[in-house]
């Protein structure tokens, strides 16, 4: 049995009560061709801190660049800088709710749904903590199982109870987000951990500085609203089936978009160090820029389905080799996700080849673009022998051999 796309279908268990993995042909194109994109933004996100060596301007950029590199800067944190991270957020809240609407259709309790959704959750706080002690301070995937335990307990509420949580969510983050951007000022250099030589210092200072971050996240709930918006978006079906809501993504993604250019705007050209605003001014700009990339996280998510649907029905050769490889990516992205940093952190960190200390950051965004399309060969290269990624069949079958079965697959979103 092969899909469309010519890649084999995983056998399907013959117990039709474990679960089990949605046949390639029947998902929707849009949510795995979002999360494939997503994983270009936050390479190109994620890079900027393994530079070290030089002082930290705005947006954390070292000062010495090129004109190359602030035009690069400027773009990057114009589109992708605090826009990936909503992105990731809001498909992390629809991979939540499709995981319990699936389960419920399956016959679990609403009891029984959320049980799975916690073990689920427990393993990426886990997974993440191990990839921040490893690799990578920044990761996400610990702080997401973190909120997602309380977004679990969300899942399944009305939709005023959701528009609530995602009030108080916005005014929390924003509130925090500005007082912290007064107090550490416009230009803070702080101390890089990729900078130290000895791994084993640089592991136990990446494990402190990520178990703050997490205990910050999960006491402020920050987060909750975007997870929100995502299980929004799993009960409208927008990016099931985005053929019955073409004028919805539309209209969303050009009110969202826009909004990011015009709010944004003025911070990136500091970023790039064509502007130079006073201290208070920088604050306002701060939190302008990502109270924006809220409104780009949703629009990108919009656009993104647009473009799963455009390429779905083209008939360009060209079109339809891109579509397979974005989705396998976006099938495959927590392994993904996991295989960037295991890419970028040898080669440029100091305990590393530290290369980081001695390439700009045009190069490093260039760095970070052929590591997603390494990891785009890699899922095509799993795709088409008909394997999943590993480690999402690591989670898989953690979650689910708690639960009391053996079986490997599930019905669970691919991806963080």
């Amino acid at each position: 049995m092969s899909t469309a796309q010519g890649i084999p279908a995983p056998p399907q268990p013959s117990d039709p009560s474990r679960p089990a993995p949605t046949p390639r042909a029947e998902r929707s194109p849009a949510p795995d061709l979002a999360r494939g994109l997503m994983l270009l933004f936050i390479a190109l996100a994620n890079v900027v801190p393994y530079l070290h060596g030089a002082p930290r301007g705005p947006g954390g950029r070292p000062q010495d660049s090129t004109a190359v590199d602030r035009l690069a800067d400027t773009l990057v944190s114009l589109f992708v800088d605090a826009r990936s991270y909503p992105m990731f957020a809001i498909l992390f809240g629809y991979g939540l709710a499709t995981m319990a609407r699936r389960a419920t259709a399956r016959g679990a309790t609403p009891h029984q749904v959320r049980a799975l959704l916690n073990r689920r959750h427990r393993w990426l706080i886990a997974l993440g903590f191990a990839h921040a002690a490893l690799l990578f301070a920044g990761d996400i995937l610990a702080i997401y199982g973190i909120v997602g335990l309380l977004a679990a307990r969300l899942v399944d509420r009305p939709d005023k109870v959701l528009r609530r949580w995602a009030a108080v969510s916005f005014l929390s983050m924003t509130t925090v987000l500005t007082l912290a951007f007064w107090s550490e000022g416009a230009t803070a250099d702080p101390d890089n951990l990729n900078a130290k030589t000895d791994y084993r210092d640089a592991a136990l200072a990446r494990l402190t500085e990520h178990a703050l971050n997490v205990g910050l996240f999960a006491a402020l709930a920050f987060l909750i609203g975007l997870f929100v918006i995502g299980i929004t978006l799993a009960r409208t079906g927008l990016l099931d089936h985005p053929e019955q809501h073409t004028t919805a993504l539309r209209r969303t993604a050009a009110a969202t978009l826009t909004a990011n250019l015009l709010l944004a705007l003025p911070h990136a050209l500091t970023v790039g160090g064509y502007l130079h605003p006073d201290h208070p001014r920088q604050t306002v700009l701060n939190t302008l820029h990502i109270v924006s990339g809220w409104a780009a996280g949703l629009g990108y998510v919009c656009a993104f389905a647009l473009l799963a649907l455009h390429l779905q029905h083209s008939r360009r050769p060209t079109a339809h080799h891109l579509s397979t490889a974005v989705r396998a990516v976006g099938e495959r992205s927590l392994t993904c996700y996991l295989l960037q940093s295991a890419v970028l952190a040898p080669l440029l960190c100091a305990w590393g080849a530290g290369l980081g200390a001695n390439i700009g950051t045009a190069q490093a965004y260039a760095l970070a673009a052929g590591t997603w399309l390494l990891t785009a060969a890699v899922a095509l290269a799993l795709a088409r022998t008909g394997r999943r990624g590993p480690f999402e069949v690591l989670l898989r079958h953690l979650t689910y051999r708690t639960a009391g079965t053996t079986n490997a697959t599930s019905t669970t979103p691919a991806g963080p």
